[in-house]
């Protein structure tokens, strides 16, 4: 049987602009999931998110390769996307049989109710598609009723909207398939140096996995209704193991949190100082975990921890309150400084919010000139699908709340214009570049990566500035409002004819 795996590419600006010059990592997901296929099976994985084409190439592949079985994994803003290449798919091969998985396919698998669908995987993708194929070949019912829905399955909507997936065991869940990718195509902007001086400010990066879930429920986050509460975690031997035949000398930690079980993550970083294995490492962490537990972080940067991404999310007591973050402003100050302490470099990660005003924004700006030199980045607080704050919100939305759904654009409406409110995000933006660690720390980086640098980060923030443009109704009101003002200056309106 041939297998293709696709991941979709993305039509959003913003998506687009922070893939070219941030960050671009490695399809994960799908790697993990053509482990789970035998190797009598050709299988191939199509990323169009790296493709300058996707389309082009997408239909050229199974033109040629013309596979049996088709995955997709999707995000909610990839779904329209993913439904037309399968609309179009079936016209050119109409016996193959087409899945898809992912976080909405696990959140909400009902949106997938299409007769151009086989099945929807919730969940772990690697042990599903085994039982799948299994099933293609002995040529019997694809659905479980569990992980795997059935459109045709006459208890499919039952199902989908009552009963949560199941989930297996971290040790059954097989190694990625890596050798199926071109790595030179992953990357990520790297910006702390402990000489003062970098070879190489975006260096090839493997993306690796320790752990799936986390045992928090912010009100924000998606992460507890995907797992529903379920937290998974690999053995420390496994994950060095890992570690030790990745290639790269760059690792992207992409657990949600990793740092939650200090004696697993300690006995990871004291193997890795056995074995002397030297690699470099990006990954999350709770700002509580790191006032606990300074000493877990000192031997990590004795291991090679670079960047930590801590999600603060706000300075303002009452806010981190209503996100149920769990932590408060002293925390988040300690934190700070125990990773300024041990020279991990702080990657802090705000929300604004929809409501902000003027003055929200430029405390925040304040926020940002005291953390400095760290890298700090911002996203737009967005209902989640699947969630409670979908729900209650849905009455709201603005915009298609799955297309839009990158925590970039906002889909419920903002208490500031749009236009004025996305001027003030981009300047957020502006405002942490000017004071990013190579700057204020003055560090050297060759001149083709500081070029580099300029150009996608000057891209990037004018992206942000013009957000608002993306929202039809938006860009329909701000005409509106340029013909009236002309009508007004002119005293002829633009509406008589």
């Amino acid at each position: 049987m041939k297998v293709l795996l696709v991941k979709p590419h993305t039509d959003l600006k913003v998506a687009k602009r922070l893939q070219e010059g941030f960050l671009h990592l490695e399809p994960l997901e799908l790697e993990i999931t053509a482990a789970g296929i035998d190797l009598k099976h050709e299988t191939r994985i199509l990323d169009l998110s790296v493709e300058k084409k996707p389309s082009e190439i997408f239909f050229k592949t199974i033109k040629e390769f013309r596979p049996d079985l088709i995955g997709f994994s999707s995000y909610s803003t990839g779904i329209h996307i993913v439904k037309d290449l399968a609309i179009k798919t079936k016209e050119i091969l109409p016996q193959s049989h087409i899945i898809i998985g992912g976080v909405h396919a696990t959140l909400r698998p009902y949106d997938f109710n299409c007769d151009y669908f086989s099945a929807i995987v919730r969940g772990e993708g690697a042990n599903a598609i085994a039982e799948i194929i299994q099933k293609l070949e002995q040529k019997t019912k694809i659905g479980n009723n569990t992980n795997i829905l059935a459109p045709t399955d006459p208890d499919f909507e039952t199902n989908a909207r009552t009963n949560p997936p199941p989930y297996v065991k971290a040790s059954a869940i097989p190694l990625p398939r890596r050798d199926l990718v071109d790595r030179s195509k992953y990357f990520c902007i790297w910006t702390h140096s402990d000489t003062g001086k970098l070879d190489n400010m975006f260096p090839q990066v493997a993306s690796l996995r320790t752990s799936l879930g986390c045992p928090f429920s912010c009100s924000f986050c998606v992460i507890h209704h995907v797992m529903n509460k379920v937290y998974l975690q690999r053995t420390p031997e496994d994950v060095v193991d890992e570690i030790e035949n990745i290639k790269e000398d760059y690792i992207y930690f992409v657990d949600d949190e990793m740092f939650i079980n200090v004696k697993r993550v300690t006995k990871i970083a004291q193997l890795l100082k056995i074995r002397n294995i030297k690699k470099k490492y990006i990954s999350w962490a709770r700002s509580d975990t790191i006032a606990k537990h300074p000493e877990v972080f000192k031997l990590w940067k004795e291991v090679g921890l670079d960047v930590v991404y801590v999600g603060l999310e706000s300075m303002d007591q009452q806010r981190l309150k209503d996100y149920n973050k769990k932590t408060d402003f002293e925390t988040n100050m300690k934190a700070i400084k125990i990773l300024k302490f041990y020279g991990i470099m702080l990657h802090a990660a705000f929300i604004v919010h929809p409501n902000f005003d003027k003055q929200d924004f430029k405390r925040l700006e304040k926020n940002v000139i005291d953390l400095s030199p760290a890298e700090i980045t911002f996203t737009v607080l967005s209902p989640s699908p699947g969630t409670k704050l979908f729900e209650d919100h849905k009455h709201e939305f603005i915009c298609n709340p799955f297309k839009y759904y990158d925590c970039m654009h906002t889909i419920i409406p903002t208490t500031m214009k749009l236009k004025r409110f996305y001027q003030h995000f981009g300047r957020l933006y502006a405002i942490a570049l000017r004071h990013n660690p190579l700057r204020m720390n003055r560090i050297k980086i060759k001149p083709k990566d500081f070029f580099r640098a300029l150009f996608f980060g000057t891209r990037y923030v004018f992206s942000l500035y013009g957000i608002y443009k993306d929202y039809p109704e938006a860009m329909y009101q701000q005409k509106k409002e340029k013909l009236l003002e002309v009508s007004k200056k002119t005293g002829f309106s633009s509406y008589d004819n």
